[in-house]
């Protein structure tokens, strides 16, 4: 049994990469953070990309030149002070300077070795890509196509700089800290500098990560290599599987030396495709050994030795080895410095996410009337909203006349706006209308803009102003009413609350947008609509299925649901939060429990309708409507869907009941298996910067996908366009792929990737 579970998983979810994001500083969009007047710029924000860094180096200084605050800067009182200080001479830094400099600003490059020092450590005649090709960066610093390496790109930037006579100061920054309305950028040796602003562009210039083995710290373990030519008679082990280290051993053997590649994991996922394909070509011409699964054990004064995944050992000569496992960010410069780290927690977090919660279970409580002695005591008292009712009549006038005639629009309002839920269904309306509108302005793309107000017609029509305001009135003014032409169609969707017929369970009208078994209640009745049997099974069983086939689960997740309306707007800025790795994803098996459930449920109601006088319909009314439901509307619907799925929106993005927990998308996960929808990725552009995963609120390694070339066919994607959206090259377009041939038999008419609109732009075609 165990091992057809493990099956079922692997076939499900746990098969697909699981590749974890690297934790950064909290930066908005404008490279600010929570320490007033402290900006970051350069990779630091996410994007490793030279023509990025330089951008946001100069718009960070253009978005503090027009900041009013600012404007209004007093005199440092006899103590020297400028408007802004740069930390950091790189790409992004000194971007920036030009900026200030052009703009008129008073200010300080402070760098704590070299100007474009990475650049400056890069080895000889290293290949330089400044992606995207089209994209020209704000402000002065340029790159020309003919600084293709590293020699000519250093070149052009230094001369660049000298033009504009800036000469950085050498010196390292231990901090920066606020010193009244200023800042203060405290120095390891020499005293510390004063300024307005602050601007970090120190990039990921962290600490060189370890090898965590006996004999690292011999002479002959480095972590960059110089000259290539060095090496041409040596045995040289490279560690590491990105670009780094590809380049280091391509580099090496392509002038004669004995390279032995070792990389712990079973292929290359991060690497661009061309050193991919230059190490594979390497191999098979016997230059170049690559010993995939594998990793040091020790390191010896002339060889070392190597194990491999199977457990099997092998000792290998050595001259040097080049751990080329990237650095860690230089995080505890920012802790020093007061910025938060994406994913760190602190007291004061716990703190707020414990009450927020808190708050989340009396809401939904409060919402359901779920048994909450506050609930009974606000309409003991007349409170809100209990006294809502009250206060129509204590209008008066021609008001109070309309709101007491039962047939009036206004008398449905007033019955309407009595309940709990009224207010949360209205509140959560204008969540999305709000939000809805500020993503559309923040991710300006036409897919963004048509899948946005999508989902606001569809909250705000039919599963708010429907239910709530023009079904009641529609009852109330006789539609419904026995005799009436729409009588027989309303008996088999809205049972009716009194005999008269006025009164119908309207709420029902939820279940033509949200399906069994995320909406259960049409379903669980004593006895069938028949109505809505016929409904939920077309939706849940026919039409969802196709959407999926042809769309993906995101079809219906991103552009339907309410749960997914909310996540997308309210959750827009919180994506970034979500977890991601193996053990996240085995997570993701809750839902399928949890469908489980929902499944044994309805199949014991069924057998207590189609079997009356049975075993079953004892069971059905008294296991059933005593305990099992109930249940399950308080664990599944109130504190899953609810509590946990909202109450976690501002500290785990916007997805987690939607991707943990929720019974229909986990039996959409099952019809995506067979999904002809794909993520599709141009290779060729892909600098693996990780930026498509770290945006993705389902946990997805689209990166594992794309850097590869590979259709992302993970059935976890809910289409929202966030990795398409923010790839900074343009790799990934939303398409259908032939399951057989793999063929690519269509791609999105909706344009969801700047950088792609760009280049349609540039080339005189529209998109």
């Amino acid at each position: 049994m165990l091992s057809l579970i493990a099956r079922y998983t692997s076939w499900l979810h746990t098969r697909w990469p699981a590749g974890t994001v690297e934790k950064l500083p909290v930066v908005n969009e404008d490279g600010s953070t929570k320490v007033p007047g402290l900006y970051i710029v350069g990779d630091l924000t996410g994007v490793p990309l030279l023509k990025f860094a330089a951008d946001t180096g100069a718009k960070a200084v253009a978005t503090i030149a027009t900041d009013p605050a600012f404007a209004k800067r007093a005199a440092g009182n006899g103590e020297p002070v400028v408007d802004l200080i740069i930390v950091g001479a790189g790409v992004a830094g000194m971007a920036a300077a030009l900026e200030a400099k052009k703009l008129g600003l008073s200010f300080t490059v402070v760098e704590a070795s070299e100007p474009f020092s990475t650049i400056a450590n890069f080895p000889k005649a290293k290949p330089i890509f400044t992606f995207p090709t089209e994209m020209t960066p704000t402000g002065d610093l340029q790159f020309s196509e003919a600084a293709d390496v590293k020699e000519a790109l250093l070149d052009e930037l230094m001369a660049q700089v000298r033009a504009a006579g800036i000469e950085p100061m050498i010196a390292r920054v231990e901090r920066v800290s606020r010193r009244g309305d200023r800042l203060e950028v405290v120095v390891s040796d020499g005293d510390n500098l004063l300024a307005h602003r602050v601007i970090v562009a120190i990039g990921r210039s962290g600490n060189y990560r370890k090898l965590g083995v006996d004999g690292e710290d011999l002479d002959k373990v480095l972590n960059r290599l110089h000259d290539p030519k060095d090496y041409c008679d040596s045995d040289v082990l490279v560690v590491g599987g990105g670009d780094s280290a590809l380049e280091t051993a391509i580099a090496i053997a392509e002038c004669g030396g004995r390279v032995t590649l070792s990389y712990r994991k079973a292929s290359f996922s991060r690497a661009k495709p061309d050193n991919i394909d230059k190490v594979a070509a390497l191999s098979e011409q016997g230059s170049l050994r690559v010993l995939y699964g594998s990793a040091i054990k020790e390191i010896r004064e002339s060889d070392l030795v190597i194990t491999r995944d199977d457990g099997e050992r092998e000792t290998l000569p050595n001259d040097a080895v080049f751990a080329m496992i990237g650095r860690e960010p230089p995080l505890d410069f920012f802790r020093r410095s007061g910025v938060p780290i994406g994913g760190e927690w602190r007291a004061l977090t716990w703190a707020g996410f414990a009450a927020f919660m808190c708050f989340c279970i009396f809401l939904y409580h409060w919402k359901k009337d779920a048994g909450l002695p506050i609930n009974q005591w606000f309409a003991e008292r007349g409170w809100f909203p209990f006294n809502v009712p009250a206060m129509f009549d204590a209008v008066g006038g021609t008001f109070a006349e309309a709101a007491g005639s039962s047939t009036n629009l206004l008398y449905t309002l007033k019955h309407s706006m009595a309940d709990g839920g009224f207010y949360y269904t209205l509140a959560y309306c204008l969540c999305v209308v709000i939000f809805g509108i500020r993503r559309i302005k923040r991710r300006k793309t036409p897919y963004v803009k048509v899948q946005t107000l999508t989902l606001m017609a569809i909250q705000c029509f039919p599963l708010f102003i429907l239910p709530e305001l023009l079904l009641p009135w529609a009852g109330r003014n006789g539609w419904f009413a026995d005799g009436s032409a729409l009588c027989g169609l309303a008996d088999q969707f809205f049972d009716r609350y009194d005999a008269v017929g006025m009164e119908r369970a309207y709420w029902r009208s939820y279940g033509f947008v949200l399906a069994w078994p995320l909406f259960v209640w049409n379903l669980f009745t004593q006895s069938p609509i028949w109505g809505w049997v016929i409904v939920g099974t077309l939706q849940t069983f026919v039409v969802i299925p196709l959407m999926v086939w042809r769309w993906g689960k995101g079809a219906y997740c991103g552009w339907v649901c309410s749960c997914g309306a909310l996540a997308e707007t309210l959750g827009d800025t919180h994506r970034h939060k979500m977890p991601h790795g193996l053990k996240w994803n085995h997570l993701n098996m809750v839902g399928q429990v949890i469908l489980a459930i929902a499944f044994l449920l309805m199949v014991l109601r069924v057998l207590g309708w189609v079997m009356p006088g049975s075993a079953f319909a004892t069971l059905h009314i008294g296991l059933l409507e005593k305990y099992a439901i109930v249940n399950y509307k308080w664990a599944v619907d109130l504190m899953l869907a609810g509590v946990v799925g909202v109450g976690c929106y501002f500290w785990f993005s916007g997805r987690v009941w939607c991707r943990f927990a929720c019974p229909l998308a986990a039996l959409m996960h099952i019809y995506a298996r067979f999904s002809r929808y794909r993520i599709l990725a141009d290779k060729k552009k892909c600098i693996s910067c990780n930026v498509c995963t770290s945006v993705c609120h389902q946990g997805i390694d689209i990166m594992n996908f794309a850097n590869k070339g590979r259709p992302m066919e993970d059935p976890e994607c809910v289409r929202c366009s966030a990795c398409v959206q923010s790839c900074p090259t343009g790799v990934l377009t939303f398409g259908q792929v032939d399951r057989a041939t793999g063929d690519v038999l269509a791609t999105d008419r909706l344009a969801a990737s700047p950088v792609q609109m760009l280049e349609l732009t540039v080339n005189g075609r529209p998109h």
